[in-house]
């Protein structure tokens, strides 16, 4: 038997994010990713180099993926749960929701297609069938052929094709080619993430505003916000949020290849700065067209920032 263990933890960045881009949830994605290395393990005897070693560990992640899945609701962003509206204080679904969280691996460690990883991309996909959801992923992130697709997924070629084929006709509808997104480390882009701090750092409304495409979109996770069009976020941003300068520090970093701000948030000037949250942005690298807010103080942390941003100095 060939030696095939050396070397198979090479491929834990990339396995996450297949985990991740299956569920939407990074969390998950590490306890999948550690179930895939347990089967591997078992089943390394059986391992007859037909095909890679990398292929054949996406085909255990695959499945494992497929039976976390089994009668388990998607995960979802605000604008999952029906058309972003363009009044905040519309009720909220009351039902318990999924959400979808973000990504915050390095995207150089991912070999294949990083726009994957986009966060539209990634919410949109939850919308598709798990074993579509499979098969899209297979082909698009790993190149895997229909027949090998169709081996993993226990189905047939034509099966394969029909399930790839919707799959890229209700992705390519709702989500943004790579001419509309600007790349997180280009320079256009990074100037619109420096300016969207300063404007929440100073409260600067109207530098905010100008940043904002006509058509931009906000949602807040987990409180279900969606708003759609400039008119209907500005106003909620200046009465909720860009309420006074000095109450939030941000920081730059990446989130879902996009650009994205951890926040530190006070209720006043002189109280000190905690922990807030997490902001992904799509910039056509003039204006932002979308944020993704998470509110979540732990995601600072996972991003690999301090508790106290006075640290950061």
């Amino acid at each position: 038997m060939p030696d095939i263990w050396a070397g198979l933890e090479d491929y834990r960045p990339e396995l996450a994010a297949l985990c991740y881009r299956m569920t939407g949830s990074a969390h998950e994605a590490e306890d999948l990713v550690q179930e895939t290395y347990l089967r591997a393990w078992r089943s390394r005897a059986s391992f007859e180099a037909r095909s890679s070693v990398r292929t054949w560990l996406y085909r255990i992640a695959t499945n494992v993926c497929l039976t976390a899945l089994q009668g388990r609701a998607r995960r979802v962003l605000p604008a999952g749960l029906g058309a972003p509206g363009d009044d905040p204080d519309v009720p909220l679904p009351a039902a318990e929701v999924l959400w979808l969280t973000p990504w915050l691996g390095d995207p150089a460690q991912v070999a294949e297609q990083r726009r994957m990883l986009r966060l539209a991309l990634v919410a949109s996909a939850q919308h598709l069938p798990a074993r579509q959801r499979a098969a899209f992923l297979l082909r698009e992130v790993l190149a895997m052929p229909a027949t090998e697709i169709a081996e993993v997924l226990g189905t047939s070629v034509p099966a394969v094709k029909s399930a790839l084929q919707r799959a890229r006709a209700r992705l390519d509808e709702s989500t943004p080619t790579p001419e509309d997104v600007a790349e997180p480390d280009s320079p256009a882009a990074r100037e619109v993430l420096n300016s969207y701090i300063a404007a929440f750092e100073t409260a600067d409304i109207a530098m905010l505003t100008r940043l904002l495409s006509d058509d931009a979109t906000l949602e807040v996770i987990p409180s279900g916000l969606s708003l759609a069009g400039k008119r209907s976020c500005v106003p909620f941003l200046a009465e909720h949020v860009l309420t006074a300068p000095g109450l939030y520090r941000m920081f730059p970093t990446v989130a879902n290849d996009q650009p994205a701000a951890v926040a530190y948030y006070r209720e006043r000037t002189g109280t000190p700065f905690r922990p807030f949250g997490l902001a992904v942005l799509t910039t056509d690298a003039t204006h932002l067209t979308s944020i993704t807010t998470f509110l979540d103080p732990e995601l600072v942390a996972v991003a690999g920032f301090p508790d106290d941003p006075g640290r950061m100095r």
